[in-house]
């Protein structure tokens, strides 16, 4: 099978927004190939920059890609599973974003988390001293480590690690423990002065991340601007319970998408709370980091399945869009569509149309399902209607447009048979 023929393939698969293993597995492979191609744009970028990149910065690098290595060489998988983690590839665009110099360093310096926390979960034996400019030592997917000291020392066989002041004193320990049948991740426990651990959402391997400094672009989310919740202001306690009911919905709603979430999500980002009268709260997915659902505390358990099931979508297009692209770029037609105020262009509307696309389908089985709560199911019988006719609007705008590739015109016609079919079903439920 050719690459064409596979992406259009992938495409067919994930046109009806229904999970799907086979597609998401596809995805997930597909962001990987990126991530690894991410890197190894960095890497040449640093070859060509030679001396120019100044010696510390060059030592500090080579020494955390050697510590890299060794994790892929003792589990590639425990690698595999930091590099494709959401913030990892947001870190990698902004420093492939970066100019020469200062700016660039800063972002190199990163890596070194990034390589302690692959040799960590890998159970990799790490040792000596770090340099923290910041004080910081973020390990993506795990926590951070703030010092008053410029320095980190670093001691422990493999499976245990302290994280410690320079005479080896005062500092934490990070235990790997063993991985579960039904885990996707090793397990890292430990604490200690100066650590602070990223909480698992209930009964998930979903991660509340207000900690990662590159969780949120830094030009934030929207209109606004919106920065991330910093903790402890992040509403650990409100989240989890929210995450609960949300998941207590979709279980009872369509337990295939509450499994897909658990399956494509890997974070989710708190949002600082804006000041304004009315609306929904924010969320989003950014480009470089699928896998993050990045959002408000919202309102209710229902507000967030919503969200989750959104962002999802966000996830999974952005993926397949990388993996195929769906439209030409730069072209710069807008397009009306009914959920927001301003025109948007085409890879704007394909991202509406397939994340409102999906929640017109679980609004429908909502409809159907006499035991949700009966709140739910009148929420979802407000929604369902004008949602569908929005979508289809859209859908017939997509099928005229000439900016669309041929997989994006396959994936806008496989999206107007689930949009029809589901339009037969609501039918029926008259």
């Amino acid at each position: 099978m050719t690459v064409a023929s596979a992406s259009s393939e992938v495409a067919r698969l994930l046109a009806s927004t229904r999970p799907l293993p086979t597609g998401d597995a596809a995805l997930r492979a597909g962001l990987h190939a990126r991530r690894l191609l991410f890197l190894k744009s960095l890497l040449v970028r640093l070859e060509r920059l030679g001396g120019a990149l100044g010696p510390a910065a060059r030592r500090r690098f080579e020494r955390d890609w050697a510590l890299l290595e060794s994790a892929e060489r003792a589990d590639p998988s425990a690698v595999r599973d930091v590099l494709d983690y959401p913030m990892t590839g947001a870190w990698l665009a902004e420093a492939l974003a970066a100019p020469d110099g200062p700016a660039l360093e800063r972002h190199l310096a990163h890596l070194g988390g990034v390589a302690l926390a692959a040799a960590i979960r890998a159970g990799c034996p790490v040792g000596g001293t770090r340099t923290l400019p910041t004080g910081v030592l973020a390990l993506p997917g795990l926590g951070t480590l703030r010092r008053t000291t410029p320095e980190v020392r670093l001691t422990g066989r493999a499976g245990t690690v302290r994280m410690a002041d320079p005479t080896g004193r005062q500092g934490p320990v990070l235990l790997r423990t063993a991985t579960r049948p039904d885990d996707r991740t090793t397990r890292v426990l430990g604490g200690g002065p100066g650590w602070s651990a990223l909480r698992t959402l209930p009964g998930s391997a979903i991660v509340l991340d207000d900690l990662d400094p590159y969780r949120v672009p830094p030009h934030g989310i929207g209109p606004g601007a919106l920065p991330a919740a910093e903790r402890p202001q992040s509403a650990r306690r409100l989240w989890a319970q929210r995450w609960s009911e949300a998941h207590t919905l979709l279980s009872a709603t369509d337990p295939g998408r509450a499994a897909e979430i658990g399956a494509v999500l890997r974070a989710v980002v708190p949002l600082a709370p804006e000041r304004r009268a009315g609306g929904a709260p924010r969320s989003a997915t950014a480009r470089a980091a699928p896998g993050a659902v990045l959002a408000q505390l919202p309102g209710d358990g229902g507000e967030l399945a919503e969200s989750l099931v959104h962002e999802t979508q966000h996830t999974k297009l952005a993926a397949l869009h990388d993996l195929s692209p769906l439209c030409v770029p730069g072209a710069g037609t807008l397009h009306r569509v009914g959920w927001r105020p301003d025109p948007r262009p085409v890879m704007g509307v394909l991202q509406g149309v397939y994340a409102h696309l999906a929640l017109v389908d679980l609004w429908w089985r909502a409809r159907r399902t006499p035991s949700v709560p009966s709140g739910w199911r009148r929420r979802a019988g407000l929604r369902l209607e004008i949602y569908r006719e929005h979508v289809g609007e859209a859908l017939s705008a997509l099928g005229e447009s000439d900016e669309l590739t041929l997989v994006g015109r396959e994936f806008v016609r496989g999206m107007g048979r689930h949009h029809a079919g589901l339009g037969r079903a609501a039918r029926s439920l008259r």
